[in-house]
């Protein structure tokens, strides 16, 4: 198969430079300085145990697209996704399916508008990168798995093929006949713990060894649950565990990516991740104060950052 992978982030980077050293055919989907240094130096994949592995890739500009692709990943942050739809409609086919690899659920209503149910599929990825000051990729902790599945009974590529492509590079690739309750799964626990480390500034540990923290996290987790059970995608026994031992921890400093970008002045996905969570809890009837909060308090911080 023929796969494009739109953005070399520390997402779409990690993934795709995997599947190139996998040996599969693989573009990479990027600005034009972007495709220049990857052209001509590589990506850089720095692991835990202090290795650099430099995996030389293909990268092209939405200018040099063709239809006859037969998956696309896109693994851009939301606040781009527009933008990105525009530069890869160039590179869908008939037979061409998208498989994106963001958070929350907002996206699949933009990618099934403009391509079609039939050619879009649900992913959830869970890996723990960042991105260097070169645009090398940093893993902070060990942990790589791609969850994918079609939207549709009829997709223009079968779910067999699609794993095929992705099996066996390097990370662990999962169908599953349920992908939306799969993102369901992983939207509540990552909504939760980011609305509440991005609140209060700080690693979950830290917020729940403060007075009345504890109690503050496991309300922020209990809105989620009660909008995605609204929803009817109730989160099963096992990822309820997962998430209140995460969100209740005292211990640890684990924090988000948007955690990480908030300390840092980056852009956040404040809207796709905790807003459009607001959104679907006021249109199902459920309250979410402490939601609606945290979505404030980063609208504030986006809008002072311009």
């Amino acid at each position: 198969m023929r796969i494009l992978v739109v953005g070399a982030g520390a997402v779409g980077g990690y993934f795709g430079a995997k599947l190139v050293r996998a040996g599969r055919d693989v573009d990479f989907l990027v600005r034009p300085a972007r495709a220049e240094l990857l052209n001509g130096h590589g990506l850089d994949i720095h692991t835990l145990d202090g290795r650099t592995e430099n995996v030389p890739v293909r990268a092209v500009t939405a200018d040099r697209l063709t239809p006859d692709y037969d998956l696309v990943i896109v693994s851009v942050k939301s606040y781009g996704l527009d933008r990105a739809v525009d530069d890869l409609a160039a590179a869908v086919g008939p037979d061409t399916v998208v498989l994106p690899l963001l958070n929350g659920m907002r996206h699949l209503d933009v990618l099934t508008g403009r391509f079609g149910p039939d050619r879009v599929y649900g992913g959830v990825c869970m890996v723990m990168t960042r991105l260097d000051e070169r645009g090398g990729i940093v893993e902070v902790g060990r942990m790589g798995e791609l969850v994918h599945g079609p939207l549709s009974d009829s997709p223009v590529v079968g779910p067999d093929r699609v794993h095929t492509a992705l099996e066996g590079a390097g990370f662990t690739a999962r169908p599953a006949k349920e992908i939306r309750q799969e993102m369901w799964d992983k939207w509540i626990f990552l909504a939760s713990l980011g609305a509440v480390t991005c609140l209060m500034r700080a690693p979950i540990g830290r917020v729940n060894r403060a007075p009345g923290g504890a109690e503050f996290s496991a309300g922020m987790l209990a809105e989620a649950v009660a909008v995605a059970t609204a929803a009817g995608h109730p989160p099963g026994e096992r990822i309820l565990e997962f998430a209140n031992d995460v969100v209740s921890d005292t211990e640890r400093d684990t924090s988000t990516s948007m955690y990480w970008d908030l300390t840092h002045d980056n852009p956040v996905e404040g809207d796709h991740v905790v807003g459009d969570l607001v959104a679907r809890g006021r249109a199902l009837g459920v309250p979410t104060p402490l939601f609606s909060l945290a979505h404030t308090h980063l609208s504030v911080y986006s809008a002072a950052r311009g």
